[in-house]
């Protein structure tokens, strides 16, 4: 797996939420250096966990359309003397 890594703009607003839960959810003001340190780690060391469990969801979803569109040839399959 490639490493996960976000634009500037994305790494922005994640170290920003990082920063806020810090201070309303543990009355602590990290630095900026801090809180993209933290993001590191998490990314490193947790990101494979979430991106898996996304990657399992998306093909879950993707085998439930499958499924569904292969009902639908069957559905307007036109009978014939053939048996398959």
């Amino acid at each position: 797996m490639a490493k996960i890594e976000f634009s500037d703009s994305e790494k922005s607003v994640i170290i920003g939420k990082i920063k806020r839960y810090f201070r309303e959810e543990l009355d602590q003001d990290i630095a900026q250096f801090d809180a993209e340190f933290l993001l590191d780690f998490f990314s490193e060391e947790v990101g494979a966990y979430h991106y898996n469990r996304g990657l399992s969801d998306a093909k879950l979803i993707l085998e439930q359309k499958l499924d569904s569109i292969t009902d639908a040839f069957y559905e307007i399959e036109k009978p014939t003397d053939f048996v398959r």
